[in-house]
C-alpha cells in the first residue's frame, strides 16, 4: 500500500525537469478546468430549471466567494512550500509537525471566516452593489455557502500537502468525485425538491465536504512526508508562525488581483449591456489560458521548495527558466488560437453580432499577451517559495492594484474606449513581470551566495 501511495509522488530534486513539470502540472490543469466546468454546470441547472433571477443572485456572490477561496488557496500554499522543503531536506519529523499544524490552521481560518461570513454576508452584498431584487436570494446562498467554508479550507490545505510531495493526481480525483456529486445534488434539490439558490448552495457545500474528507483520509493513510497523524494536529508554535509568515502575504497578494478586478468592473459597467455580455463571454475562454499557465506557475512552489531543502540553487534556476519557456509558449499559442477563432468560439455562446464583436475585441487586445500572466506568476511564486512572500505582496499591491486604479482614473477617463479599458490588463502584466523578474534574479543571487558562503564555513570548521 505504501509503495502504491508513494508512486503518486514526484521527486523534484533529481531527474528530467521538463518531464516532471508536465506530469505535475497536468492534473492541476484538470482541477482548474473541472472547477470551471462544474461552476458552469451550476449556472446551467439553475437557468434551465429555476429562474434567471436565481442565476443572477448566485452570480452576484461570485466576487465574495472568490475572495474566500483565493485566500484559503494562498494561505495553504505556505504548507506546500514548507512540506516540500522538509521532503528535500529529508526531515520527516519536521514534515509531520507542519502537516499537523496545517490542519489545525485550516480549521481555525475556516471557522473564523465562516463566522465572519455568516454575520457579515448582508454587508458584503451591499458593498458589492447587489441589486435589491436579488438581495434576499443572494443572502440565502451566501449564508449556506459560508457554513461550508471550513470544508473549503480543509480541502485546499490537504491538496497543498499532497502536492508538496508531487502528488497532484489524488486532489484531481477527489475534486472530480465531488464535482460529479455536485451536479447530481443540483438536479435533485432543484428539479426534485423545487429549491433554487438554496439547492445549489447545499449541493456545493456537500460536494466540498466529500472532497475534503477524501483528501484527509489520503493524508491519514500516507506513510510519506505528507503523513497526517492526530498527535501532531495542534498549533506547534514555530510551524504555525512559519505558515502565517509565508502564507498570509501569499493569500493577501492573491486577493489583491481579485480586488483590482473590482476597480476594472466599474469601467466595464460604464459601457452597454452588449459590451458587458461580450466581455463576460470572452472571459470564460481567456480564463482557461490563465488556469493552464497558472498550473505550471504554481508548480514552482513544490519544485523550488523541494530543491531549497537540498540547497541545489543551480537546479532551482533551471526549473525557473524551463517553466518560463513553457508558460510563454503555452500562453501565446492559446491566445493566438483564440484570436484566430474568436468569432467562432464567441458565437457558441450567443447569436448577437454586437456581443460577438466585443468578445472578439477582448480576445484580440489580450491575445498575444496571455503568456505574461504565466511569466509574472512564475517569478512571483519563486519569490514566495524562497521566503520573499511579503516582497511579492508589495509588488502586487503597487504594480496591480495601484497601477490599475491610476489607469482607470487617468488613461481610461482621457480615452474612454473599450480597447483602452482592456489594455489595463496587459500593461499591468508587463509591469509586474519586469519588477518581479528583476527582484527574483537579485534575490536568487543573494541567497545562492549566502548558501555557498555557509557551505565554505562548514567545510572550514570541519577541516579545523
Amino acid at each position: 500500500m505504501a509503495r502504491a501511495i508513494r508512486s503518486n509522488e514526484i521527486d523534484a530534486t533529481t531527474g528530467p525537469i521538463l518531464k516532471k513539470l508536465i506530469i505535475y502540472a497536468l492534473p492541476v490543469i484538470g482541477v482548474s478546468l473541472l472547477q470551471i466546468l462544474f461552476n458552469s454546470a451550476d449556472v446551467f441547472v439553475l437557468s434551465q430549471f429555476a429562474s434567471d433571477a436565481a442565476v443572477a443572485a448566485v452570480g452576484s456572490t461570485t466576487v465574495i466567494v472568490n475572495l474566500f477561496v483565493v485566500f484559503f488557496i494562498g494561505l495553504s500554499l505556505a504548507t506546500n512550500v514548507l512540506v516540500a522543503k522538509c521532503k528535500g531536506a529529508n526531515d520527516r519529523e519536521g514534515a509531520k509537525r507542519f502537516v499537523g499544524t496545517s490542519m489545525a490552521t485550516a480549521l481555525l481560518f475556516g471557522i473564523v471566516f465562516s463566522i465572519i461570513g455568516l454575520f457579515c454576508s448582508k454587508y458584503f452584498l451591499i458593498w458589492t452593489g447587489c441589486k435589491d431584487s436579488l438581495f434576499e436570494m443572494a443572502k440565502r446562498y451566501l449564508f449556506i455557502y459560508c457554513l461550508g467554508l471550513p470544508l473549503v479550507s480543509l480541502y485546499n490545505f490537504c491538496a497543498s500537502i499532497l502536492r508538496a510531495v508531487g502528488d497532484t493526481k489524488r486532489p484531481f480525483y477527489y475534486l472530480l468525485i465531488g464535482g460529479v456529486l455536485n451536479i447530481i445534488l443540483n438536479v435533485f434539490f432543484i428539479v426534485v425538491l423545487g429549491k433554487d439558490v438554496e439547492g445549489v448552495a447545499i449541493a456545493t457545500v456537500a460536494s466540498q465536504g466529500v472532497s475534503a474528507i477524501l483528501s484527509i483520509i489520503a493524508c491519514f493513510k500516507s506513510q510519506g512526508f505528507n503523513a497526517l497523524r492526530l498527535k501532531y494536529v495542534k498549533f506547534n508554535k514555530y510551524e504555525f508562525l512559519q505558515i502565517l509568515k509565508l502564507g498570509v502575504p501569499i493569500a493577501l497578494g492573491k486577493c489583491m488581483f481579485s480586488i483590482s478586478n473590482l476597480v476594472v468592473l466599474t469601467g466595464i459597467n460604464s459601457f452597454s449591456e452588449d459590451f458587458i455580455a461580450g466581455n463576460t463571454i470572452a472571459h470564460q475562454f481567456d480564463v482557461i489560458i490563465h488556469e493552464v499557465c497558472d498550473a505550471f506557475a504554481s508548480s514552482i512552489m513544490t519544485f523550488v521548495g523541494q530543491n531549497l531543502g537540498t540547497g541545489n540553487f543551480v537546479r532551482i534556476k533551471k526549473i525557473v527558466w524551463i517553466n518560463l519557456v513553457i508558460v510563454a509558449i503555452l500562453g501565446t499559442a492559446l491566445g493566438l488560437l483564440f484570436m484566430i477563432f474568436g468569432n467562432f468560439i464567441c458565437g457558441i455562446m450567443t447569436d448577437s453580432e454586437e456581443v460577438i464583436k466585443y468578445g472578439v475585441l477582448r480576445l484580440q487586445v489580450l491575445g498575444l499577451t496571455y503568456g505574461l500572466t504565466g511569466i509574472m506568476n512564475t517569478f512571483a511564486n519563486t519569490l514566495r517559495a524562497t521566503g520573499r512572500a511579503t516582497t511579492a505582496t508589495v509588488i502586487s499591491l503597487i504594480c496591480t492594484c495601484l497601477y490599475r486604479v491610476v489607469w482607470m482614473n487617468t488613461v481610461f477617463i482621457w480615452h474612454h474606449t473599450e480597447a483602452v479599458l482592456f489594455m489595463v490588463y496587459p500593461t499591468s502584466w508587463v509591469l509586474c513581470s519586469i519588477v518581479f523578474g528583476v527582484t527574483m534574479v537579485m534575490h536568487l543571487k543573494k541567497i545562492s551566495k549566502k548558501s555557498r558562503e555557509k557551505g565554505k564555513t562548514l567545510i572550514g570548521e570541519n577541516n579545523g
